[in-house]
């Protein structure tokens, strides 16, 4: 192509290609068998695969591999293992209890694990903790592990007076 330049002399501008006109080219492990692995990929599209069996509720709680598990979010950072015990097995036998600790503080991270054998005892609790107050601070309780979406919560934020 020829461009008119200010002084008015022309000047040669080469023709640039786009990278769409250029031809693509597979580098690299594996660039012998790109036909194949397209092959591969389109038959992997077709398969059917197993799913993991269900019983036909799609929301909900869902059972842990060794209990009911109940998530309490908003523990006071000074609370210890025994003052949770204590206040959850009301609700029925607790068969395991975990409150992380910070590692640099030493203090409770601000949540805890209680594991059920019964989904009526894990719900019990739930019912009956979920907003109450626990040391001066209130206290959200609910499934650890549930089947369908996640429900939307106004904040999840530590609260020291009641609502």
């Amino acid at each position: 192509k020829m461009a008119d330049s200010d002084d008015g002399m022309e000047e040669q501008q080469p023709e640039v290609k786009g990278k769409r006109d250029a031809v693509r080219r597979v580098k690299g492990r594996g660039a012998d068998d790109a036909a194949a692995m397209k092959d591969h990929e389109s038959r992997f599209q077709r398969e059917t695969f197993e799913q993991v069996e269900s019983d036909g509720v799609s929301k909900g709680p869902a059972k842990s591999v060794e209990g009911w598990i109940v998530f309490v979010m908003g523990v006071h950072e000074e609370a210890t293992e025994e003052d949770l015990y204590d206040k959850f097995s009301d609700f029925g036998e607790i068969k395991n209890l975990n409150m992380p600790l910070d590692r640099r503080t030493g203090f409770v991270k601000g949540y805890a694990l209680v594991e059920y054998e019964k989904k009526d005892e894990a719900q019990k609790a739930i019912e009956g903790m979920n907003g109450a107050t626990f040391m001066e601070q209130v206290i959200s309780v609910d499934w650890a592990f549930s089947r369908g979406p996640i429900k939307s919560k106004a904040s999840t934020r530590r609260r020291t007076d009641p609502a």
